[in-house]
């Protein structure tokens, strides 16, 4: 079977509750590519008004979630929390929360392991800064981003992998087609090499970074490339123009 085309949309630290409602209603009128996975992150405090007035078929995503069931985590939230308000999945190991936050890979992969655990899905970001990719290190850095997670993880049937370059996030700078396509090669050959030939024939690799109206189209068209990750455009009305690039492709 070949892998379902998957569109993300994470809206980050971004909205209020008339422009999330615009943002659902907007989706709950469109009409999307059947085929084609949709998943969008609100953030956390829009998770509930999100999920109960989207419509079936489109899933949501929390933008985070912490490795521990409960407890004494000030501003964190579990995997069960997420779970019992009907959010299917979850967003770890964005380059945000990376920098930003000093999020690192051991981290990365015990929230992992917590969210598979549970049952959630996992949109696992992996992704070089411009610094490492003119080192030459792009595919270095991303697999071992890959590799913490799987000293903690086996199963990656409910991962789907975002490979978002740090430099084209937010930035209008895209990768180059050849540029995105190459690194989904080298992490599909290392699914093979890592976990087995069905993981890499399985598991889906989206790309993230300034993905637009104007450029998923040629994007899609890659053999390895099995959607996107959207940050601002998921925000926009021609979000559905991206999750219906593949049939445009």
């Amino acid at each position: 079977m070949p892998r379902q085309f998957f569109v993300g949309g994470n809206f980050k630290m971004n909205g209020t509750i008339k422009s999330i409602k615009d943002i659902v209603n907007n989706l709950n009128q469109a009409k999307l590519d059947p085929n084609t996975e949709v998943v969008i992150a609100p953030s956390s405090l829009y998770l509930l008004l999100t999920r109960e007035n989207l419509r079936k078929g489109i899933e949501v995503a929390a933008q985070n979630v912490y490795d521990k069931p409960n407890g004494a985590f000030t501003g964190e939230l579990s995997v069960e929390q997420l779970k019992d308000s009907g959010i299917t999945w979850t967003l770890i190991g964005h380059s945000e929360r990376r920098v930003i936050l000093q999020e690192d890979d051991s981290f990365v992969a015990n929230k992992t392991k917590a969210a598979i655990d549970g049952g959630l899905g996992v949109i696992l970001c992996c992704g070089e800064s411009l610094e490492q990719r003119e080192a030459g290190k792009t595919n270095e850095v991303v697999i071992n981003q890959l590799k913490a997670v799987h000293s903690q993880v086996k199963d990656w049937s409910k991962i789907v992998i975002a490979y978002e370059p740090i430099w084209a996030i937010g930035t209008g700078k895209v990768a180059t087609t050849e540029q995105a396509q190459e690194v989904h090669v080298a992490i599909r050959e290392w699914l093979k090499t890592d976990l087995s030939a069905e993981a890499a024939d399985n598991t889906r690799v989206i790309y993230g970074g300034s993905v637009s109206e104007k450029n998923c189209v040629e994007l899609a068209k890659q053999d390895d490339i099995d959607g996107f990750l959207v940050g601002g455009a998921s925000l926009k009305p021609a979000f559905v123009d991206i999750v219906n690039a593949k049939q445009s492709a």
